[in-house]
């Protein structure tokens, strides 16, 4: 029923509940792109490198689930945000065989609608983001080559050379 679907934090087309998380995926169109983890001090390391491609940072919402990594996967590979030889954007990430970096990113989905400081609690716990973080990361290796990762939970430092700019938000 609608009422138990409330009850269980599930809101209507028209969210009539409140801010309602889906899983998101901000991507944006890289010549090359890179995570490093450790910058500050003498063992750091790049654990993720492409080149040019898509740099997506994955948000994980309370409630989202494997059904929606696997339709945001698709959503990955198949967005045609690559340009054609006419200029358009027409070709997806699959038809130019570039480079996929996945980047978790809890940030991502704040309530920032009231006041001014961002709302944390949509978002998915830890231990329960980083089993689907790992299993939308083995779907994207299973079914494309390159993939690459930053670490779950990590202090990162994501450098990259946009390319447009080209950004975009993907929910599922």
């Amino acid at each position: 029923t609608v009422q138990d679907a409330a009850r269980l934090g599930y809101h209507s087309a028209a969210k009539p509940c409140g801010y309602d998380p889906e899983m998101r995926a901000l991507i944006q169109l890289v010549q090359s792109a890179q995570v490093v983890v450790d910058q500050h001090s003498s063992c750091q390391r790049c654990v993720g490198q492409i080149e040019a491609g898509l740099l997506a940072f994955i948000g994980l919402g309370k409630g989202d689930t494997p059904a929606q990594a696997d339709k945001l996967l698709d959503k990955l590979l198949a967005y045609r945000v690559f340009s054609d030889d006419a200029g358009k954007m027409s070709l997806s990430l699959t038809q130019t065989g570039g480079g996929l970096l996945l980047v978790s990113q809890f940030t991502l989905m704040a309530a920032t609608h009231k006041g001014l400081r961002p709302d944390f609690a949509p978002a998915m716990p830890p231990a329960e983001a980083k089993t689907l973080f790992d299993y939308l990361v083995t779907q994207a290796q299973a079914r494309y080559a390159p993939v690459q990762t930053g670490v779950f939970a990590a202090d990162m430092q994501v450098s990259l050379v946009n390319d447009g700019p080209v950004t975009f938000m993907l929910e599922v």
